[in-house]
């Protein structure tokens, strides 16, 4: 599974940088696939493990945040791994 979230920390004021790094870090930490850029960050692989590491970034930036929005995307497809690689090259390759 691929799952691609996005956190935002409220209640911090505008500067979030710190709270979403706290959340990426969970991700980085965890070592699955990942890949973060400036509206999401998406990570791949099991169901259990990936929420769970959704759940404990939610929890790292709920610990400096008084509230926490969660968006999430998720493309379930069961005995495709590596996906979030295979999906872009299949789309580089049709580019030319």
């Amino acid at each position: 599974m691929i799952v691609a979230f996005s956190i935002t920390p409220l209640g911090v004021g505008e500067g979030v940088a710190e709270p979403v790094a706290r959340a990426v870090k969970v991700v980085r930490d965890s070592g699955l696939p990942n890949q973060t850029d400036a509206m999401f960050t998406t990570i791949e692989g099991e169901w259990d493990e990936v929420m769970g590491v959704i759940k404990r970034a939610v929890d790292a930036v709920a610990e400096v945040a008084p509230r926490v929005g969660l968006v999430l995307k998720a493309d379930l497809r069961a005995g495709v791994t590596d996906g979030m690689t295979s999906k872009v090259e299949s789309l580089e390759r049709h580019l030319g």
